[in-house]
């Protein structure tokens, strides 16, 4: 309780800088996008010129990354600005506890005198405040299945011209009175489950985007899996793998598919920037754009996200501040940078300060140029969903290794990747002997940070909603 109270006291003394100096800030959120999926990133097809004009005025962090690759787990993580190992939140989980939801972003923001906004996918449970105001003045949630819309009129609309239409109106109902801060939380380009024929439904303005064009294989082999631990062979990177990536004819449809999507969100995002410019908010609105995890796309013969290689962990992130200096701007930064920063980041832009128990980092003196000492060499990172197909795992991506255990596998289900030999992470050296130094460096790391953050997993310290109806269960039947 102390705590929850110390939470909220912190909520309401935030307000740091002067009103002339908090910046409106935008936070654009995509699903399902990996950081080369961007033509500002070196894409050779898919095209996203809204968001590669920001990063030629903004920066580009090459070395972004996700802590949690799934969309609960890491929208807590960005809402929260903590590890999935302390939020303890992913599906099938009791939703946000009061005290970080009092801690969260939007939250701190609107004690600090912002008027706050959120439209698209939330994508997490809280114990109140998304829909009472407590979070949010104004608060759309938008679902994808179906992705288009009926409209009034008996017309079709896609949902991701939706969540542009809405942020846009949040836009027109704000003045220079008081500052704003928007979240568009973009259900694309994540693929429509329910629809094993047509996965990736776009926008019409993007009709006929790409046909012309014959997407190369995967850079990593969709044989990979097979040098894999048999864990891997029958979870769900290989069942989705299945419905979208297993022929010629699906992967050439599909991606081609999915890039209409990312390029239909790019398009959205434009509009808004348009709409904030229009209004005359231009001059003093952050933007920032990022992906919720990344994406495999038949690299290594799976699908979806979920485990510890590069194409999981890595995601775009976009800051566009229209103060910095002209100097500064156009810069590709190779530090790493976190979805865990990102609350960190919007909170010390708007107020000045940070909230003591977040666990991310300011990207305000990277975006800004300054120099920084001691920023961090690696992070932590885990996937602890507790379903059959998708392993739990937790490790360390470091500067130049990489380690991961998947912790219900083992010893088959340990990792150590060395990225200056093996860039592309097709080795395992954990049983090399030359590695041994590397791997109990390593194992240390893990087992330091995993301790700092909530310590060992186990099904009653991180509790399923469905576990805890079991003991409640239980609990009656001794009664």
């Amino acid at each position: 309780m102390f705590r929850f109270l110390c939470l909220l006291v912190l909520c309401c003394s935030t307000t740091v800088l002067r009103a002339a100096e908090r910046p409106n800030i935008i936070f654009f959120l995509s699903d399902d996008q990996r950081a080369d999926f961007l033509s500002c990133a070196g894409h050779p097809i898919v095209k996203t010129p809204n968001v590669d004009a920001l990063a030629k005025e903004g920066t580009r962090f090459e070395n972004a990354f996700v802590t949690t690759s799934i969309c609960a787990a890491s929208r807590a993580t960005l809402f929260t600005g903590l590890y999935e190992r302390t939020h303890k939140y992913t599906f099938g989980m009791p939703p946000i506890s009061p005290e970080y939801t009092a801690g969260s972003y939007p939250t701190v923001l609107k004690k600090a005198g912002y008027r706050t906004g959120f439209v698209g996918k939330f994508g997490v449970n809280v114990s109140g405040g998304a829909k009472d105001g407590l979070l949010f003045d104004y608060f759309v949630p938008l679902n994808r299945n179906k992705y288009w819309k009926p409209q009034p009129d008996g017309s079709q609309k896609h949902l991701t011209n939706i969540t542009g239409d809405k942020a846009i109106e949040f836009l027109e109902s704000c003045d220079d009175s008081q500052p704003f801060c928007l979240s568009v939380s973009f259900n694309a380009s994540h693929a429509e489950d329910n629809d094993k024929k047509d996965h990736y439904p776009w926008p019409h303005e993007e009709d006929g985007l790409y046909e012309d064009v014959t997407i190369p294989e995967p850079l990593v082999s969709r044989d990979f899996w097979k040098q894999l631990p048999s864990f891997f062979h029958d979870c769900m990177h290989r069942d989705r793998y299945h419905w979208r990536w297993d022929t010629p004819e699906k992967y050439q449809k599909n991606v081609k598919a999915y890039y209409r999507m990312i390029t239909g969100l790019d398009r959205n995002v434009g509009r808004v920037v348009a709409a904030a410019r229009n209004k005359g908010f231009g001059d003093n609105t952050v933007i920032i754009f990022m992906g919720d995890n990344g994406y495999y796309k038949g690299s290594r013969g799976f699908a979806g996200k979920w485990s510890h290689f590069e194409e999981s962990l890595r995601v775009p992130l976009v800051i566009f501040d229209p103060r910095v200096p002209e100097k500064d701007r156009g810069r590709v930064v190779k530090k790493m940078a976190l979805n865990v920063d990102v609350p960190a980041t919007i909170v010390s832009m708007a107020t000045g300060s940070i909230p003591d128990h977040y666990q991310g980092l300011d990207l305000t003196p990277l975006v800004y140029n300054r120099p920084v000492k001691n920023w961090r060499t690696d992070f932590f990172c885990e996937h602890l969903m507790d379903r059959f197909d998708i392993p739990k795992y937790e490790g360390v991506r470091g500067e130049r290794y990489v380690y991961a255990r998947y912790i219900q596998n083992m010893p088959e289900g340990e990792f150590l990747h060395d990225l200056e030999v093996d860039p592309l992470q097709l080795k395992n050296f954990k049983d090399d002997p030359q590695y041994v130094p590397i791997l109990e460096q390593m194992r240390s790391r893990c087992n330091e940070l995993r301790d700092e953050y909530g310590g060992e997993y186990s099904i009653e310290k991180f509790p399923t909603v469905r576990y805890l109806r079991e003991q409640e269960k239980k609990q009656k039947q001794k009664k």
